[in-house]
């Protein structure tokens, strides 16, 4: 594959082999960065963990200090008596039979799914469409609730949720290359802490395995875990 000059030069600057702060990781990202648009910044986490078992297969949320720099479209599936909560917080879509009907057709013009608990029977026809997307609602993820005003304000603050994949890495987006670096880092560190909190008992070994920072189509940079505060 044909690498180009730009690509060349940005790759030039992270140093083979070295594991670098997250502060310095922060400050690279956006030097090292080859879009012309506001890219995502995201971190890949490889841990020792085994996704098969129930206990590893490790899932939540965690609400960023600056957002991800995104607007989040938010879907609320509920009963009429808390539509107007709904709308109130924010919500870009809400309403029940009429979007439960679209996504069976094929829409799913959202990022974000919040419902309560008591229309879930009719939600759950729709778990072979979301649930490969990673949109069906989660207890886990707090996206089933009845305290529907909070959790859509949660998320259009800058609450994400994040799996671990069948290979034990998570990927999220902890921000935008416009960001400042300590912005990145206040977001990182949190993503990572709340990891930490959650590791397995059953897990052995080393839990991070290894630690990337990387924007949209630009090189990774490879983190050091110890230099993360409160880890």
């Amino acid at each position: 594959m044909k690498v180009s000059k730009k690509r060349k030069e940005v790759a030039s600057k992270i140093e083979e082999g070295r594991l670098y702060s997250l502060e310095e990781a922060a400050s690279l990202v956006k030097e090292v960065n080859t879009t012309k648009f506001d890219a995502s910044v995201d971190l890949h986490v490889r841990l020792g963990v085994d996704p098969r078992k129930a206990d590893q297969a490790l899932r939540g949320t965690v609400s960023l200090p600056h957002g991800t720099g995104k607007s989040k479209r938010v879907l609320v599936l509920c009963s009429p008596d808390k539509e107007e909560e709904a709308k109130a917080a924010g919500a870009d879509f809400v309403g029940l039979d009429d979007f439960i009907a679209k996504i069976q057709g094929g829409w799913t013009d959202f990022d974000v799914m919040i419902a309560t608990p008591n229309v879930m029977a009719k939600v759950g026809r729709l778990g072979r469409i979301l649930g490969p997307r990673g949109l069906m609602p989660n207890p886990k993820t707090g996206t089933i609730t009845m305290d529907i005003g909070s959790a859509v304000g949660e998320v259009k603050k800058g609450k994400i949720s994040f799996r671990v994949d069948k290979y034990g890495i998570i990927h999220a987006s902890v921000g935008r290359v416009s960001f400042t670096p300590e912005k990145l880092v206040d977001n990182a560190s949190e993503l990572m802490n709340t990891l930490l909190r959650m590791k397995p008992s059953t897990a052995k070994g080393t839990y991070i395995k290894s630690l990337y920072m990387a924007s949209t189509m630009s090189p990774g940079i490879a983190v050091d875990a110890k230099t993360i505060k409160g880890s």
